[in-house]
């Protein structure tokens, strides 16, 4: 058996392997088994149609090592992180993926203090699972005992916006991608006095995703503008990223939401550590909006949970992606769409700013990507022809511009990223660096 954990929990077809019923019931078994005993599990899924049936099999694994298993429903990723701790289980598992069609499900685990399974825990249950000296018993799968813990993560959300007087009676719009935040988001922002007309809202079971949501904004982008509404938000299928539509139908992405974010925090004095972590691709507009604002940026890898291991350790309060996958520490250490939503909304109120007139703060900067293939991946710092076309580029972008280059992880390739002010100037600049690869590392045609 291979690795079976991935960058973001188990992922695949739902009834083939990993996702087949005699593997989800060894997992269930195997964390049962790798946390104290007995282990109570807390679960919540997606939409998709083969959601009700892993739960089950899940269930039965715990079942057989004397833990057990109580759903919550279709419920957000976060708000199973949100509840985990706050309910008292040992564990949290969130059946989705995310914005994946519905064929694909996965498997995601919490720790009990509510922050995604470590590679370490995550190792250990995978070495229990193939050890062949434990079985399973057979038999048909039980229904999962349901508790309603929506009222409890809605009072959590609630409290983040406490300026809300100043946008009640507001229209707005959700796409819930017929995804989890379908039977939170209405609710949550009709309890908060907005008009709220919401599409994506009609899961069944195979539509998730579909034409919808922050990986399809377009079909809410027109709704916006056609029906004049001051802003839009789309979440995925598990609800864990927000993308925002501003009131003439521009996409407001991740960088722009933490740049707004960021400078309000600071005014409030909750931005912690003066610092805000990104990744790698995040656009250098935010590095410069956020230096101009008197704010630091710590990058890290792609990947939300890089993220969150570099703001733990910092102890910072703000981080997040491009993607609109933004992790604000104050209430939850993972991405938490609906927190997202209710921190653009807290900006927009506190300084009676338009989403659009917020998020021009940020500038995005012309971006120019090369791949070149190479037969070997060595140092650049040790081909001198390389070396110095590098370092002339750099010396040109001198502060206004970004270099990064770094090999494929998984294909024979160089990647060269620049990002400055001028398109075509910038072209050129890669093209030289990737002359320079081609002629001393490129592989033969």
């Amino acid at each position: 058996m291979g690795r079976l954990f991935g960058t973001d929990g188990v992922r695949g077809k739902a009834g083939e392997y990993p996702l087949d019923r005699p593997t989800i019931r060894r997992l269930g078994a195997a964390l049962a088994r790798g946390l104290a005993s007995p282990a109570r599990f807390l679960s919540g899924r997606d939409t998709r149609e083969s959601g009700a049936w892993i739960e089950r099999e899940l269930a039965f694994g715990i079942a057989t090592q004397g833990g057990s298993l109580t759903g919550a429903g279709i419920i957000p990723t976060p708000a199973i992180a949100y509840l985990t701790p706050r309910m008292g289980y040992t564990a949290g598992v969130v059946i989705s993926a995310s914005h994946n069609p519905f064929e694909d499900n996965g498997i995601k685990v919490f720790s009990g203090a509510g922050e995604k399974f470590t590679e370490e825990l995550e190792q250990h249950v995978e070495s229990i699972m193939a050890d062949q000296s434990w079985g399973l018993p057979s038999g048909e799968a039980p229904e999962v005992e349901q508790i309603d813990y929506r009222a409890e993560y809605l009072a959590h959300l609630r409290a983040i916006l406490p300026n809300v007087e100043a946008l009640q009676g507001k229209h707005l719009i959700v796409d819930c991608a017929n995804g989890a935040t379908t039977t939170i988001a209405p609710r949550l922002f009709q309890e908060l006095g907005f008009e709220v007309r919401c599409i994506g809202c009609e899961p069944d079971g195979r539509n998730i995703n579909l034409h919808s949501g922050s990986t399809a904004p377009q079909q809410l982008a027109l709704a916006v503008v056609d029906g004049r509404h001051p802003l839009g938000i789309a979440y995925d299928g598990d609800g864990d990223r927000a993308i925002f539509v501003d009131e003439r139908g521009q996409i407001v992405d991740g960088d722009a939401v933490m740049l707004m974010c960021a400078r309000q925090m600071k005014r409030e004095g909750r931005l912690k550590g003066n610092a805000v972590v990104a990744t790698v691709m995040s656009n250098l507009g935010l590095e410069i909006g956020l230096r101009d604002a008197g704010i630091d940026i710590v990058r890290c890898p792609v990947g939300d949970k890089y993220v969150m291991e570099e703001m733990i350790r910092r102890d910072l309060s703000l981080g997040g992606e491009q993607s609109g996958h933004v992790i604000f520490s104050e209430y939850l250490f993972t991405g938490d769409g609906l927190a997202t939503s209710l921190n653009v909304l807290r900006t927009m109120a506190a300084t009676g700013r338009t989403l659009s007139d917020l998020a021009s703060e940020l500038t995005t900067y012309p971006q120019v990507l090369v791949n070149v293939r190479v037969d070997r991946k060595m140092d650049l710092n040790t081909v001198p022809d390389v070396a110095s076309v590098i370092s002339t580029v750099e010396s040109r972008l001198a502060g206004n511009g970004r270099l990064l280059i770094r090999y494929s992880g998984t294909e024979p390739l160089l990647r060269i990223m620049i990002e400055g002010k001028d398109q075509r100037e910038i072209a050129a600049w890669a093209e030289e660096i990737a002359g320079a690869v081609r002629q001393h590392l490129a592989a033969a045609v």
